[in-house]
């Protein structure tokens, strides 16, 4: 990994940094929650416009895969927190579920290999 690349702390400070020059401040949850949809619609539709049967329309704005994916994870950091939720402890907690509890559920590269001997 390259060595200037944020950290999740890093972005989550960059953010809570944004937001806090504001007397707004963080949205609610539940506001959050829908922004959260709301943008995990449009991530849908560009996937589906790149990926999908269904072409995007010539008025349409056009936008990207990664802007989508972006907008996602900066209403994700505000809404972590907001909660108080520390993203890389979050982060290392499902990859310890993954790595215990679902370690069997697929097939590793390498023991394909030596099922293919």
């Amino acid at each position: 990994m390259e060595e200037n690349k944020k950290t999740i702390t890093r972005m989550q400070t960059e953010v809570d940094q944004y937001i806090s020059q504001f007397k707004e401040g963080y949205f609610s949850p539940l506001a959050m929650m829908a922004r959260l949809t709301e943008e995990m619609g449009e991530l849908a539709r560009e996937i589906n416009h790149y990926y999908g049967e269904k072409p995007k329309k010539s008025s349409e704005e056009e936008k990207t895969v990664e802007q989508e994916i972006g907008d996602i994870l900066f209403v994700l950091t505000c809404l972590a927190n907001s909660l108080n939720v520390d993203l890389e402890e979050a982060h290392d907690l499902v990859m310890e579920k993954f790595n215990t509890r679902d370690k069997d559920r697929w097939t590793k590269k390498e023991d394909s290999k030596e099922n293919e001997q």
